[in-house]
């Protein structure tokens, strides 16, 4: 099968992404014609102007609609769209010049009705970003889960960077209204459905991420909130792995409190794993500055993602409270 591209792309007032993604897109090296659809998600501060600027270089479809969250608006898009294959991406992306052509030439030797690729920082990122883009992708932190290992059985593609054929779409009816966490339950309900997932390795994007450390501890911290109603909604996926923030928040506080005591030993690991941290960050970006902020990176990821995870752990598990009663500010109503 050779697929027709449409990528799908959500907005909520971010004109500046929008305008860096375009212009890789410009320089993307491929032979095939392609649609990009853009769907403006209630935004105050609009991207028209510059969709305006690319409409004589990309064919461009650009709608705008009222915020109902990025799932369904993504959903909006793939209903609009006129190819049969959709890849979607964040507009806070930035593609490689091969990207289209890695994706294209993986689909024609394997396809797959569902896939992902990884994600990585730009050598023009600023310090903060690197540092957590070291922070969420590091086999140290997240063991490869987001694209960085190739033998890990199945992959649950992110929406920052996947793709989703016409047919799977329709079956599924796409994403819910859950943000974040809306690609797991996405990809989780295809394979109940009969469909596989894969990563393409190559199919790489530049991620800027969180642009604050205050938005970054937000955004990890509904990470955790989510999982435990994910774990609720589809049981048989649920993984020791999910438990490791908040295991290593309370090993914190148990070294600290041995530490109180005499016994250095508990406090001696916890160094060590941080010493692991600074040197994996400062080699792969030869920045002394990003791998002390990859340690407060990872501080903040686990600590926000732990904190939430138990969280909604006690509410959803214990209390038995109904997700989208308890975490409101999670669920989108469209």
């Amino acid at each position: 099968m050779k697929p027709d591209f449409s990528f799908i792309i959500p907005v909520y007032n971010r004109p500046n992404e929008i305008d860096e993604l375009l212009h890789s897109m410009v320089a993307m090296q491929y032979d095939s014609s392609y649609e990009i659809v853009i769907v403006e998600d209630g935004s105050s501060d609009s991207s028209s102007h510059i969709v305006e600027k690319f409409k004589d270089r990309l064919f461009i479809s650009y709608y705008q609609k009222p915020n109902t969250g990025p799932g369904d608006s993504r959903n909006y898009g793939m209903r609009k769209a006129k190819g049969n294959y959709f890849i979607i991406l964040d507009s806070d992306v930035i593609l490689p010049e091969n990207y289209l052509a890695k994706v294209d030439d993986f689909l024609c030797q394997n396809f797959v009705h569902c896939w992902g690729g990884p994600d990585d920082a730009h050598k023009s990122f600023s310090d903060l970003q690197k540092a957590i883009s070291y922070s969420m992708t590091s086999y140290l932190t997240t063991g490869g889960i987001r694209g960085r290992k190739k033998t890990m059985g199945k992959f649950q593609p992110r929406s920052f960077n996947m793709g989703l054929s016409k047919e799977a779409f329709l079956a599924s009816e796409g994403f819910g209204n859950i943000h974040p966490g809306e690609d797991p339950d996405l990809t989780i309900r295809l394979w109940k459905l009969g469909y596989e997932t894969a990563l393409i390795p190559d199919a790489k994007v530049f991620h800027k991420r969180r642009i604050s450390w205050k938005k970054f501890y937000i955004q990890v911290n509904k990470f955790g909130l989510v999982r435990p109603i994910l774990n609720k909604w589809h049981p048989e996926t649920a993984k020791l792995t999910y438990w490791f923030p908040s295991l290593f928040i309370g090993y914190t506080l148990f070294s600290m409190l041995t530490a109180v005591f005499g016994i250095w030993y508990f406090l001696m690991l916890w160094g060590i794993y941080f010493s692991l941290i600074f040197l994996g960050a400062t080699l792969m970006f030869k920045s002394i500055s990003i791998g002390i902020q990859s340690i407060l990176a990872v501080l903040i990821q686990f600590y926000g993602y732990g904190k939430g995870f138990l969280k909604s752990y006690y509410y959803i598990h214990i209390l038995k409270k109904v997700p989208e009663k308890q975490f409101k500010n999670l669920f989108f109503s469209k």
